[in-house]
């Protein structure tokens, strides 16, 4: 292979990572990322990753078996290891190792720089404490009118996430969406430098993740570092009535475009229409946004005020606003012999007091069923968030309610110290037998035509919760 078909070359990788060639082929390439042994094919770049509790190195025979043509090693592991490397490289006679500081840096640069190749892609970043593969995915919707969009897949948003996801542009890609998601600090500074975004929109500020930064204002620090490249050229798209939107609106280092309900005539939010979603008039004709919930319908704003800036007609957003499919998991709406409400991909307690009120809004003589399982990575704030869910749901007063997990018990302690006129169940554990338990329970007490939301974290598997009941 030449190298002129490899995503990297040599010399390119080396320059980037600061790296040094040890062992193997110089004739170098490769057309795939990986930093999971597993998921390694031929012609990929294994990049080793070091945990807290796992070292990749000792995967990269593995690698190797399955096709890899190019091996990050960190610089201390090579020191110890040498010679397990150098028969690695006797054996794989045409991989190439290079050894580098750390390789997760190494892969953030080397993504960095791979990015750089293409000058003319529009670099857009979603970032915020909620909504943001929602809107993420909303954008592309849009964007796929006009431009030949790549996105990351799922969340892939991380440290590893949108390094590995930059990886997958290609010359024929006009426009790149990547959803940029944070659980330490500086971590959106880290893959902000790796995408260098022109353009930037933020969900809001909320308090996923609270646990591990300490404050709301610390997140709308980590937050605002998605406008860190945007060198006086940037655009950032902002929150209307955000608690930080003065914060936000000064850190953007370029232009700000301020979104929400009733900032721009051409774009209003018409009807709630529970769980067919939002009515909206864009440019002066009305169209069904399918995706419900208020929340649902400011992250469609966003979206729209980036496609209008992008130039986007009238005409191209109400076709990708009307046949726009919801994730799954996240807000989508299955009918069966129940109306179940499936958003169990991810929960913090502002996603959560989202989905709360939006169906405690739906109006409807059908009964509602809330099961809601716990909020993760809480840290030191879980007490409180938990309990505050539960003072929603004695305000919602829904038929039943159904708390699963060892957090989500000071919401039921919190609804039961408000005498409840309603049904309220506690299970404790997330086992497949209590998942069948809560199943049981909402066949015994729910009708046909009842509206039933599974709300929780994604380590929770709420999912097999919907599994059961769609099983009716």
């Amino acid at each position: 292979m030449k190298n002129v078909n490899s995503l990297l070359s040599l010399d390119e990788i080396l320059k980037a990572t600061s790296g040094t060639f040890v062992l193997g082929s110089r004739e170098l390439f490769f057309d795939n990322v990986q930093t999971d042994s597993r998921l390694v094919k031929e012609n990929t770049l294994f990049v080793p990753l070091i945990g807290e509790n796992q070292d990749g190195h000792k995967y990269t025979g593995e690698a190797l078996k399955k096709g890899a043509s190019v091996v990050f090693i960190a610089a201390s592991n090579y020191k110890k290891d040498g010679e397990y490397f150098k028969q690695l490289s006797e054996q794989f006679k045409n991989a190439s190792f290079i050894a580098v500081e750390n390789t997760l840096h190494a892969l953030q640069d080397a993504a960095a720089r791979y990015v750089e190749k293409f000058p003319s892609l529009l670099k857009i970043a979603v970032t915020g404490s909620s909504g943001k593969t929602t809107t993420k995915e909303i954008a592309a919707s849009l964007l796929r009118e006009k431009y030949d969009v790549i996105t990351n897949k799922g969340n892939l948003n991380s440290e590893t996430g949108l390094p590995l996801s930059v990886f997958e542009i290609r010359e024929h890609h006009t426009a790149g969406i990547f959803e940029m998601g944070m659980n330490r600090e500086n971590e959106i500074g880290e893959i902000a430098a790796v995408l260098k975004p022109e353009f930037a929109i933020v969900t809001n500020i909320g308090n996923a993740h609270v646990g591990k930064l300490g404050s709301r204002e610390n997140i709308a620090r980590e937050k605002a570092k998605v406008f860190s490249f945007f060198n006086g050229k940037g655009t950032g798209f902002i929150p209307s009535g955000d608690d930080f939107e003065a914060f936000l609106e000064k850190s953007v280092n370029g232009k700000c475009i301020k979104y929400g309900e009733g900032l721009d005539p051409d774009v209003v939010c018409v009807k709630d229409m529970g769980l067919d979603g939002t009515l909206m008039c864009i440019m002066g004709k009305e169209v069904l946004f399918p995706l419900p919930g208020k929340y649902n319908c400011k992250n469609a704003l966003s979206a729209v005020a980036l496609a209008k800036y992008l130039g986007l007609s009238g005409e191209q957003i109400r076709h990708a606003l009307s046949s726009f499919k919801p994730l799954s998991g996240r807000t989508e709406i299955l009918n069966g012999k129940f109306r179940i409400v499936k958003d169990c991909y991810n929960a913090n307690p502002d996603s959560m007091e989202k989905a709360i009120e939006f169906v405690s809004s739906v109006e409807t003589s059908s009964k509602k069923i809330v099961v809601l399982g716990d909020m993760l990575e809480l840290g030191e704030e879980s007490a409180s968030a938990h309990k505050k869910t539960g003072e929603l749901i004695l305000e919602m007063k829904p038929y039943l309610a159904v708390f699963c997990g060892t957090e989500m018990k000071y919401a039921y302690d919190a609804v039961v110290s408000g005498s409840p006129a309603f049904d309220v169940h506690y299970i404790e554990g997330h086992s497949d037998d209590d998942m069948e338990r809560i199943v049981s329970l909402i066949k015994q007490k729910a009708s046909e035509e009842d509206i039933v939301l599974i709300k929780g974290s994604r380590g929770m598997a709420l999912e097999r919760v919907v599994a059961g009941l769609l099983e009716v």
